[in-house]
């Protein structure tokens, strides 16, 4: 089959090329072979390429005056069709808001962009041959929908205000902005503890942190509410207790893009729940293989919870695989690798970066035919100032620091939201930030992971880490697999293999590492703050 072609010039006397020029590259990106004509570009100039070379795409560009653009694009149209070529490819015309209505007139163009479009506009006009039906421009799985919109990331964002028909509404007013790919419910804690044991809840509580669900109808409405603008995926907490039940629950209801399961947490070692961990690890073990069965995406978000509490480097990259490796025992096919920037605050990027450099590296060596990591970043919402004009600068640079790492998803963190729950205009405003970002850098980011300081501070994280897990491994014996079993993976939290500062006088945890950032890294630090290096910890515990 030979290669698609596309056409781009700047019509006339209009000499603005970036707009066309950004535009042929994204083309590039999708298989085609791209003809720039150049600014100034007289109408017989451009019917002339197009008759020689019959491309499958032409773009064309004015953004001078309504008279002007007027005669020019009347020009155009009868050029191409005294020639016999109108119809015969779309055409798409880059203009000022000014210009739109005398476009729309002269009935030539499939696309008109004036620099307010959506990605998924301006990606509909490179890979299809016409507008799509919503099902077809939207597929309602995953791994399609990231395939869809290849080589942008899909977008997701945490939604739910404090009544159901508030997110009801506030579902319906982001779809239709058609920013946000994925929709995040987040249920307050009432329903995530207690949704199917609703006499426990506490009403005096109702909406704290998140939508009040009580009923399957609840899930059931908002879901429709998407069902309209880019519809949208949408995803759910895992909840922190009865996790197989909402698996089932979400795949029911909202056709869960893919769930979102812990390995440790939700338990007594964070007090989200009152499971014990050992209890803990064997329920969320469970929900993991109950997402797998159902075909279901899974993500195992441990590492941040343990960065967030000042866990060394080697743990927080060590428990990153014990995540992944886990995902792939229960079953799963497609994994969500979430990679949570900023955390703990006060790291610097650099750091941040050689650290989850780290953690890719160790997880793709999971990847087979079987298995397939999808790459997912985020900013630390610790790391957000309460300040909104400081704040939308913060996401603008964690999006930014994880464009290296070669995102599939963005989580979207709502640069309101170190304050309060997002809304709406608030959701759409933070998504538009974070496209603001991905104009600008997503094509042809410099490669500035190739820092020697990156790369040899990956090497040493990584190379502690695996002592980490052999440590974890010689905790069992040849009958079992330690990496997965809960008895071991509990003992690791036991006797402080995976320990954070955070956990000073938890009943399930050590609690007695200490931690300090040297370098812009979270290091371990001995009792007069000199750092000490992975294998020094260890052996200080008797390993």
């Amino acid at each position: 089959m030979s290669q698609k072609l596309i056409i781009g010039a700047s019509l006339g006397n209009c000499v603005h090329v970036a707009g066309i020029y950004r535009f042929l590259m994204l083309a590039e990106e999708h298989g085609y072979r791209s003809i720039f004509l150049g600014p100034a570009v007289p109408v017989s100039k451009i019917v002339e390429a197009i008759s020689k070379h019959r491309p499958d795409r032409v773009i064309v560009g004015y953004r001078l005056s309504e008279e002007a653009a007027q005669s020019l694009f009347k020009e155009l149209r009868n050029a191409l069709e005294e020639n016999q070529l109108l119809g015969s490819f779309p055409l798409i015309l880059s203009c000022t808001p000014a210009l739109r209505k005398i476009a729309e007139e002269v009935e030539i163009f499939d696309y008109i962009f004036t620099g307010g479009e959506s990605m998924d506009e301006i990606l509909e006009s490179i890979v299809h041959r016409k507008k799509l039906a919503p099902e077809e421009k939207y597929p309602s799985s995953l791994p399609e929908r990231i395939q869809a919109k290849k080589p942008f990331p899909l977008l997701r964002h945490h939604f739910g205000l404090p009544t159901v028909e508030e997110t009801i509404a506030g579902a319906k007013a982001i779809s239709e902005a058609r920013v946000i790919d994925v929709i995040s419910l987040g249920p307050d804690q009432n329903a995530q503890e207690f949704f199917f044991q609703p006499e426990k809840m506490q009403e005096e509580v109702k909406g704290a942190g998140g939508v009040p669900l009580r009923k399957k109808e609840d899930l059931i409405q908002i879901y429709q509410a998407t069902r309209r603008g880019n519809f949208p995926l949408l995803r759910c907490y895992s909840g922190t207790n009865h996790l197989v039940e909402w698996a089932h629950l979400l795949k029911e209801t909202i056709n869960i893009a893919w769930g979102a399961v812990p390995l440790t947490w939700y338990s007594l070692l964070d007090g989200r729940s009152q499971r014990p961990l050992l209890e803990a690890i064997r329920e969320n073990q469970a929900a993991m293989k109950a997402y797998a069965s159902l075909g279901i995406p899974l993500e195992v978000n441990e590492a941040h919870q343990w960065s967030l509490r000042d866990a060394p480097d080697s743990v927080a990259v060590a428990s990153f695989y014990l995540a992944a490796y886990n995902a792939k025992k229960a079953g799963a096919h497609h994994y969500i690798a979430q990679y949570m920037l900023n955390t703990p605050a006060g790291i610097t990027a650099r750091a941040d970066l050689a650290k989850m450099l780290a953690k890719k590296e160790l997880i793709a060596e999971l990847a087979d035919e079987n298995f397939t990591i999808f790459t997912q970043t985020r900013g630390g919402l610790a790391h957000f100032s309460s300040d909104f004009n400081l704040s939308k600068g913060q996401l603008a640079a964690s999006t930014a620091l994880g464009l290296f790492l070669k995102p599939d998803i963005i989580h979207v963190v709502g640069f309101c939201e170190a304050v309060h729950l997002a809304h709406p205009e608030e959701v759409i405003e933070s998504g538009q930030i974070v496209n603001g970002v991905l104009k600008d850098l997503l094509l042809g980011c410099p490669q500035v992971d190739k820092d020697p300081f990156i790369q040899e501070q990956k090497e040493r994280i990584k190379e502690e880490a695996r002592l980490l897990l052999s440590a974890i491994k010689n905790l069992g014996d040849k009958k079992e697999d330690p990496l997965s079993s809960p008895e071991i993976i509990a003992q690791a939290v036991k006797v402080g293999l995976l320990d954070a500062p955070h956990l000073a006088g938890n009943p399930e945890a050590r609690g007695e590492v200490k931690t300090r950032i040297i370098g812009g890294m979270v290091r371990v630090v001995d009792s007069e703050g000199n750092p000490l290096s992975e294998k020094e910890r260890l052996s200080g515990l008797g390993f």
